[in-house]
C-alpha cells in the first residue's frame, strides 16, 4: 500500500501559480488519507489561481497516476487571509517540511492539529482506542441529531465513556435537544466539554450568543472542526458520535478525510425520496472507504396512545430498501413522537427519551447492537 510520504512526493513538483512554488513545500496539500488502495486530499489554492484549477487537477491526476492511483478523491479550495498570509512568509523564510501547517486561534497562537498535525492530537492517535461513529443523513428533518444524542446517552447508560461532537456548525442543535444551559469552561489552553447524561458534549451552540447565525464560508467550517478536535480537553472516551450536517458538504468530507477510521450510521425516514437521498451519504462514506455500520429508520410510524394502532404517516420500506442498496443492516426502527419530560423535572431535556420509556428501550438496544458490531 502506498504511504502518505509517497503521495506528497508525488506531488511535490505541483506548482502553486500564483505563488510559483511547490504546494507540497508549502503545505498546501493537506488531509491526504491513504486506505485501501484509495486515496483522497485537500489541496489549498491562493484566490488569483483559480482560472487555472482545471490545469492544476490533471496534473494531480497524472502524478498520482504514475504511482498507480486512477481515481484520487480530492477537493480544491481557496486560501484563507491568514493560510494567504502564512503562504507569503513560507515564501520569504523558506519551505517548512512538506505538510506542516497551523491556523490561528483566539489569541493568534498556532493550533495545534490543523492540516496534517492532526493525527498527533490524542483523540485521534491510533493507540487511543477510541471508536468514532458519524451520524449521517442525506438530506434534514429526518431525526438524525435525535438519534444521536439519544444513542450517545444509551451507550453511556451501558458504562461506555462517550463523547458527542456537535458537526453541524450551521445548524447546531444538540444542546438544545440536551438540556443544557450552561457553557464550557477553560482549563488552562485547553477547553472542557459539557457533560451530560454521562455524555462529553461540544457544539457551535455553545460560542455564540442568543442563536445567532453563522455566516461562514467552507474553509471556516473545517477550521471549526479541528478546533474541536485539538483544543478540547476530552480525557480518555471509549466512543466519539459525530452529528454530521445533513448532505455531502464541507463538513461531511473533512470529517471522512481526518478519520479514516470512522465508521457511518446512516438515518432516514420510510419515505422513498428520504431513503434515494439518504443514499448519497452512504455512497459518500463507501467512497471514502468508511464502514457503515447500519441504517436507523426514523418516524417509521405513529402509534395511537389510547388504542395501540400504528398509522404509517410517512410509507413504509424506506429503511430497509436504504440498508439493502448500501448492502448493510436495518438497526433500529424508532416511532414518530417526542419524549414524555416536563419542564419542571431535574435534567430536563426537550429530546432524550429515559431509559425506561418504549423508545427509550428501543435505543437501548440499538447502543447494545452498536456496542456487539464494534466490538468493544
Amino acid at each position: 500500500m502506498l504511504t502518505r510520504e509517497e503521495i506528497l512526493e508525488a506531488l511535490k513538483a505541483l506548482q502553486e501559480p500564483t505563488l510559483d512554488k511547490s504546494l507540497v513545500e508549502l503545505g498546501l496539500v493537506r488531509d491526504v488519507v491513504v486506505r485501501d488502495g484509495g486515496v483522497s486530499l485537500t489541496v489549498v489554492i491562493h484566490p488569483e489561481s483559480t482560472a487555472q484549477s482545471a490545469k492544476l487537477q490533471s496534473e494531480l491526476k497524472s502524478a498520482l497516476a504514475r504511482i498507480g492511483v486512477e481515481d484520487p478523491h480530492y477537493r480544491f479550495r481557496n486560501m484563507t487571509d491568514h493560510e494567504k498570509a502564512d503562504a507569503l512568509s513560507k515564501l520569504q523564510q523558506g519551505s517548512p517540511a512538506a505538510g506542516a501547517s497551523a491556523a490561528p486561534n483566539k489569541a493568534g497562537a498556532p493550533v495545534k492539529g490543523h492540516g496534517s498535525g492532526l493525527e498527533k492530537t490524542a483523540l485521534l492517535n491510533p493507540e487511543s482506542g477510541v471508536e468514532f461513529i458519524a451520524v449521517a443523513s442525506g438530506k434534514g428533518g429526518v431525526g438524525k441529531s435525535t438519534v444521536t444524542v439519544n444513542l450517545a446517552a444509551a451507550l453511556a447508560r451501558q458504562g461506555k465513556r462517550v463523547g458527542l461532537m456537535d458537526c453541524d456548525i450551521y445548524g447546531f442543535s444538540v444542546p438544545d435537544m440536551m438540556g443544557i444551559e450552561e457553557r464550557p469552561e477553560q482549563a488552562g489552553d485547553k477547553i472542557l466539554p459539557v457533560e451530560r447524561y454521562g455524555v462529553k458534549v461540544i457544539s457551535m451552540g455553545f460560542f455564540v450568543e442568543d442563536n445567532s447565525p453563522i455566516v461562514w464560508r467552507g474553509p471556516m467550517l473545517g477550521k471549526m472542526l479541528r478546533n474541536f478536535f485539538a483544543e478540547i480537553e476530552w480525557g480518555e472516551l471509549d466512543y466519539v458520535l459525530l452529528d454530521l450536517p445533513p448532505g455531502t458538504g464541507d463538513v461531511a468530507l473533512d470529517v471522512h478525510q481526518m478519520i479514516p477510521q470512522s465508521k457511518e450510521i446512516i438515518v432516514t425516514t420510510p419515505h422513498a425520496t428520504a431513503a434515494f437521498v439518504a443514499a448519497r451519504a452512504g455512497a459518500m462514506a463507501i467512497r471514502t472507504n468508511h464502514d457503515i455500520l447500519g441504517v436507523v429508520e426514523n418516524m417509521s410510524y405513529y402509534e395511537c396512545g389510547s388504542c395501540g394502532n400504528r398509522d404509517y404517516v410517512f410509507g413504509r420500506g424506506g429503511g430497509a430498501r436504504l440498508a439493502e442498496t448500501l448492502h448493510t443492516e436495518l438497526l433500529a426502527q424508532f416511532p414518530l413522537g417526542a419524549p414524555d419530560n416536563h419542564p419542571s423535572e431535574p435534567n430536563f431535556s426537550p429530546s432524550v427519551y429515559k431509559p425506561d420509556s418504549p423508545t427509550g428501550r428501543e435505543y437501548t438496544a440499538l447502543a447494545e447492537k452498536v456496542i456487539q458490531l464494534c466490538g468493544k
